[in-house]
């Protein structure tokens, strides 16, 4: 009889256990169902993602520097066309007449001789 005791004794132990091990594997399950955890989850998972595709973005510009480069100005003068349309011929103007000004500054123009400093009145008299 002492024997089929220790075994009850034994299986009540065991059993306690598995029922604690039940019971904690049953409070994690629950802390990973709740609403927060299943949003956080998902937060680090969009993240992970995201910055896995800036990854491969930051790579492909490395790799191809100029094509994206001239793809990126190409699709910012698509999105600005229709202000670039409006505004052009008044900066083009504007360019034009600096341009211009800057010509005529650095052309040498008509340059005064000496004889044309001293000027004569034929009504005064020499004296």
């Amino acid at each position: 009889m002492p024997r089929s005791r220790n075994r009850l004794i034994n299986a009540a132990r065991r059993s306690m256990l598995q029922r604690s091990e039940l019971h904690r594997r049953l409070d994690v399950a629950k802390a990973a169902f709740a609403p927060k955890a299943l949003v956080d989850r998902g937060k680090y998972r969009v993240e992970e993602k995201v910055d896995a595709a800036a990854h491969s973005v930051r790579e492909q510009f490395r790799n191809n520097r100029l094509p994206i480069a001239l793809a990126a100005i190409a699709g910012i003068g698509w999105l600005l066309r229709e202000p670039i349309k409006e505004h052009a011929p008044k900066l083009a103007r504007k360019v034009q007449d600096l341009a211009e000004t800057a010509i005529e500054k650095i052309r040498p123009g008509h340059a005064p001789d000496a004889d044309d400093d001293i000027t004569e009145d034929p009504n005064e008299t020499a004296e």
